[in-house]
């Protein structure tokens, strides 16, 4: 009697597996139960995976069993990271479905600039409708070290102002829509962009670093001038003058709950750390996440004479090594 049922076991497999999946989809269908989603992530291997689609409520019978269809069937190596919409099933029937179901993956874009505010709109309401990400979320996923490479978390500073600098701006395409997934990706992007360079740095140096790399994004309109303008500041900072950044301002009174879009003479008396046009030196913290070029440009300087600078229609700037060159360049731009 055994032999038999080994026998029987044994045709039947051969006949199972002599048929494309086409035809057992046509003979016995998937039944249409109750749809799921279940995030892969990367680097998981078949056993994990099947683990997934059960802790994920999607499998209704053992991951041990869908490990084993996945390898008959000679999916184990080919799933990929993402998400699968799936129907709530069986080994066996997902299985089947895993041999056509292609995984989704989403995209988050960081944008040069954005600030501590700015970022929470990648998981707002209107981005993500059914499961907006509070602010409190998206602070404590920023403060939180696992999110980071392991070699850069020895060099992370501690507040979320300082830490979204090291988030570079990008397009991601993410298995799931959620703050640790984008910090995981675009703190990784930065760290293999600029880790080496980091490693020759003190935490503090570097967390200055990224204070005038928010700076350089925000001050400088083109790429070419950036480095330009790291000099300027460079310069100051030597003399110990006042960096006089309008854009150190503006952020000021943002945390105030104002937003500007001009800087006048008024503004300026604005008792904050931030406001460098009364305290010396740099800011306690970046004022936005700056790009690859303005990270360029802080970390490699121009070496020029300028301590000025005025913005010109264009969006360019008219350098200057003297108050009095300065005044000339202001009464050219504007009468430009």
């Amino acid at each position: 009697m055994i032999p038999f049922m080994v026998g029987l076991g044994v045709g039947a497999g051969a006949f199972y597996m002599k048929f494309p999946h086409e035809f057992w989809d046509r003979l016995l269908p998937i039944p249409h139960n109750e749809l799921k989603v279940v995030i892969i992530k990367p680097r998981l291997n078949a056993r994990q995976c099947a683990q997934a689609f059960y802790d994920q409520e999607a499998l209704l019978d053992s991951p041990a069993e869908l490990a084993r269809w996945m390898a008959r069937l000679e999916i184990d190596r080919k799933i990929r990271p993402g998400q699968y919409r799936v129907v709530r099933s069986n080994a066996w029937n997902m299985a089947r479905q895993l041999l056509t179901v292609q995984p989704i993956s989403s995209s988050l874009t960081i944008i040069p600039g954005m600030d501590k505010y700015s970022i929470r709109d990648i998981f707002g309401p209107e981005n993500n409708p059914v499961f907006p990400v509070s602010g409190d979320l998206l602070r404590l996923s920023l403060c939180d070290d696992q999110y980071y490479p392991e070699p850069m978390r020895d060099f992370l500073p501690e507040s979320e102002e300082s830490r979204i600098a090291f988030l570079l701006p990008e397009t991601y395409f993410v298995v799931e829509e959620s703050p640790e997934e984008l910090i995981r990706v675009a703190s990784y992007s930065w760290w293999k962009r600029y880790g080496e360079r980091a490693a020759d740095m003190t935490p503090k140096e570097l967390e200055e670093r990224a204070i005038v790399a928010s700076m350089v994004q925000r001050e400088a309109l083109w790429d070419a001038e950036r480095s330009s303008i790291a000099g300027v500041v460079e310069n100051r900072l030597k003399k110990d003058m006042l960096l006089q950044i309008d854009a150190t301002v503006i952020y000021a009174w943002k945390l105030q709950g104002r937003n500007l879009t001009r800087v006048f003479h008024g503004d300026l008396t604005l008792d904050s750390p931030y406001n460098t046009y009364i305290i010396h030196g740099l800011p306690p913290a970046p004022i936005c996440i700056p790009s690859a070029e303005s990270w360029e440009a802080a970390l490699a300087p121009e070496k020029n004479s300028y301590y000025y600078y005025v913005a010109r229609k264009d969006g360019y700037h008219y350098f200057a090594a003297t108050y009095e060159e300065h005044r000339q360049n202001i009464r050219k731009a504007r009468t430009e």
